[in-house]
């Protein structure tokens, strides 16, 4: 069966995922990069600034409380359902947090200020683990890649909002009216779960105590573990990103030390940035579709690890607007394809039986470089300089390309059937 686009313009679904997806990108720019340009107008030296990537280590460890809110009530709103209910609950106290963030000034206290975004990364986790579940359950298997594709456009969207916007709104009104306007934004997540419908979930039979833990903690890791080759699915999730999260950590210190503005980085690295995201992500959910997931992951993660070489070519050139446009181009672009393929990888890796705390196991997974190793990122740059700090994050995607071929040597994934495929004229 296939799916023709004005079906799609017509599935309210679809729209929520945006929406969705919206929400839950406002948060992450506030702990990552906004964060590190605060901080590095603020005299924080490198080796600090890299440490604060263990302030999003709640993304990485959200597969620990995930099982509480996969099998329990919401504390607000019940009346919505599980899914609904639970991220209405957890949007007005995030919006409150990224708010307080904006009255805090890290020139003077720092630690305050990394106090209030480790509590937003925490809150923003917590949202991130009821969307992935809500958007898997919402969606037919065959309408997961396009849903995905939604998501992906309305996280990307927030991105520049609260990458440039912030930067924006900071350089005229200064940083407390830059945060504001940012807890603003998870108003259009709060507005997209009072249109939704909450999905429909698998019948839950009364339990004691001690069967649902199991039910909610050890089945859905036990019912991973009976996978073939699950330690090296796992292995390979862990060091897909890894290259990524070290170059990451240290862009906006890098593009601070090339001399580059606040505007100019708002402006090319965020807004010129999202545009090659999307169509990456474009590009990379039609290549899944013709390729299929697995063959897609290669082709995307050699262009990803190969991107990181405009890195070096910018750390060459200096305060050359050119090349940042080149590098921003090709670095969001191969981001994007990255993101589709392996995105929709991981949703193909849960059971609907543990949607929640499988997919938070395993996206938890891939964000553990970026919280341990890119901490350290600020210490390798200092002691590698740019060019070669770069020329490492490039070879350390390596692993992570060993790791695939193996499990596609192992584990082919057939072929995927031409009925199933986007038409050309539709794609």
């Amino acid at each position: 069966m296939r799916l023709s686009l004005p079906a799609i313009a017509n599935d309210r679904r679809f729209l929520i995922m945006l929406a969705l997806g919206f929400s839950s990108g406002v948060p992450l720019p506030l702990t990552a990069f906004v964060l590190r340009q605060w901080m590095s107008e603020s005299g924080i030296e490198l080796t600090a600034i890299g440490l604060t990537a263990l302030v999003g280590l709640s993304y990485s460890l959200k597969f620990l409380w995930s099982p509480l809110i996969d099998h329990s009530a919401p504390p607000l709103f019940r009346a919505w359902g599980r899914r609904r209910g639970w991220l209405a609950s957890i949007q007005p106290v995030l919006a409150l947090a990224i708010l307080a963030m904006g009255f805090t000034n890290p020139a003077t206290a720092p630690e305050i200020t990394v106090a209030v975004a480790v509590l937003v990364a925490f809150l923003s986790a917590s949202q991130d683990i009821v969307v992935d579940a809500f958007r898997i359950e919402i969606l037919e298997e065959r309408q997961q890649g396009l849903g995905l594709a939604y998501y992906v456009w309305g996280y990307r969207g927030a991105l520049l909002a609260a990458n440039a916007g912030t930067l924006t709104v900071a350089n005229f009104a200064g940083w407390t009216a830059a945060f504001a306007y940012c807890a603003a934004l998870v108003g259009v997540g709060f507005l997209a779960v009072t249109l939704a419908a909450e999905p429909a979930a698998a019948p839950r039979p009364a339990l004691a105590w001690a069967a649902r833990m199991r039910a909610a903690v050890a089945d859905p890791f036990a019912d991973f573990m009976r996978r073939p080759y699950w330690l090296a699915i796992l292995l390979f999730i862990a060091l897909f990103k890894l290259g990524e999260a070290l170059a990451g950590v240290m862009t906006a210190p890098f593009y601070r030390e090339m001399g580059f503005s606040r505007v100019e980085v708002a402006a090319v690295g965020s807004v010129f940035g999202l545009f090659a995201t999307l169509l990456g992500a474009l590009a990379g959910g039609w290549l899944v579709v013709r390729i299929g997931t697995a063959r897609a992951l290669v082709l995307t993660g050699l262009t990803q690890m190969l991107s990181n070489l405009m890195y070096v070519a910018l750390a060459h050139a200096g305060h050359d607007m050119p090349m940042l446009w080149a590098q921003v181009g090709v670095e969001n672009f191969t981001d994007g394809l990255a993101d589709a393929a392996f995105v929709t990888y991981l949703s193909s890796l849960t059971s609907r039986a543990f949607t929640a705390t499988q997919y938070a196991l395993l996206s938890s997974l891939a964000a553990v470089p970026l919280r341990t190793l890119g901490a350290s990122s600020g210490s390798l740059a200092e002691w590698l300089g740019w060019a070669d700090f770069f020329l490492l994050t490039t070879a350390a995607a390596l692993p992570a390309m060993a790791v695939m071929l193996f499990l596609l040597a192992r584990l082919p994934p057939p072929r995927p059937a031409p009925e199933h495929a986007l038409p050309a004229s539709e794609a």
